[in-house]
């Protein structure tokens, strides 16, 4: 029996704050890892968390949709990109940790979502709201303080925020959940990861086997620590709004901040913090402009439902109505899973 709305909703949040905090403390596990480079621990982590999602959806026994993939080569195809493009984040992300820039790294994951943003008007040609625009404008000047202050552009950051963006432009159009893209994906990275860590060990380099039974046991970890975050993200995709989601997204990458800062002990000269500054300002022009666009279809909602109510036709055009770069139409139901702020789609996960 279903629960309460309100439980759902406390389970939902819960849910949701244990995916974003997995994600926002992973920078903790990663260095558990040395001495193996990151190649080495980018390879394990696609091959046990493939062996980890498989063995769940064994235990649930939900096949079906593996097959309906088979049969589509292009819906196939598009799989193959984003297992590549989250190749290339997964794999940044993990280097730039054990090198030393955590806090780069969660500059990636706060200018995400103003990508997701210039994407859609570049690629899929979206009208932007005067504040969304104000937000783009304002994460760029950050950018570019950020590149005066490095000395050259903050490649890290950029390389995680437009492969992230990428991979949730093309999630959209393969449409798969959560669980399932995990395993469609690293069922393509399989094999070269293997190959891969096959090779390591022939050449004498694989730390696998050489630096004891809890070195091991890390490495396979690597699986548990992809998947976990990713089953809690689900089971709060279904119970909250995607406004909330939206909000909660950003734990992820303040943890992120903070363990590189008081943690790690990054340095944050001046012009760091004003470009940080910037892109928390972009951030919040975001949010709002997101909060409110969402209650004002929210309350045309509630209007179009005491139109019916009361045998009066709904004004012209109302049905249809899409609030500009919501994803949200005006009968309150969502378009897609864009509707959070910054269009992040609820289901381009896995994050770092």
């Amino acid at each position: 029996m279903a629960g309460s709305p309100r439980s759902e909703q406390r389970i939902g949040l819960l849910n949701g704050f244990a995916a974003y905090g997995m994600w926002g403390l992973v920078p903790l596990f990663w260095p558990l890892l040395k001495p193996a480079g990151a190649g080495e621990i980018l390879a394990h982590r696609m091959v046990w968390s493939l062996a980890f999602v498989g063995v769940a959806l064994l235990f649930v026994r939900r096949w079906a949709w593996a097959g309906e993939l088979l049969r589509q080569p292009r819906r196939l195809a598009l799989v193959t990109v984003a297992a590549a493009v989250i190749t290339v984040n997964w794999g940044v992300y993990i280097w730039a940790v054990n090198s030393g820039h955590v806090v780069e790294a969660s500059l990636g994951y706060f200018i995400n979502p103003l990508v997701t943003i210039a994407m859609g008007v570049l690629l899929l040609k979206e009208r932007l709201r005067a504040a969304q625009w104000a937000a783009v404008g304002t994460g760029f000047a950050a950018v570019l303080v950020l590149t005066i202050g490095y000395g050259q552009p903050p490649w890290i950051s950029l390389c995680l925020a437009f492969s992230f963006a990428t991979y949730g432009l093309v999630k959209k159009k393969v449409n798969l959940g959560g669980v399932e893209s995990l395993t469609a994906e690293t069922a393509i990275q399989f094999l070269p990861a293997l190959g891969y860590l096959l090779w390591l060990g022939s050449q004498g380099e694989s730390t696998f086997t050489t630096e004891g039974l809890g070195h091991s046991a890390l490495l396979a970890a690597t699986g548990v620590v992809t998947a976990i975050p990713l089953v809690c993200f689900g089971a709060s995709a279904i119970r909250v709004p995607l406004s909330t989601l939206g909000l909660l997204q950003y734990l992820a990458p303040v943890f992120q901040f903070v363990l590189g800062v008081l943690y790690f002990g990054e340095a944050m000269p001046p012009e760091r913090w004003a470009g940080f500054a910037l892109v928390w300002l972009a951030l919040t022009l975001l949010t709002w402009d997101a909060l409110r666009t969402a209650h004002r279809t929210a309350r045309a909602l509630r209007e179009q439902l005491d139109r019916a109510g009361a045998g009066v036709p709904p004004a012209k055009g109302s049905a249809a109505v899409r609030e500009p770069g919501t994803g949200v139409v005006a009968s309150g139901t969502p378009a897609s899973d864009s509707a959070a702020p910054g269009h992040l789609d609820a289901t381009a996960r896995p994050k770092p």
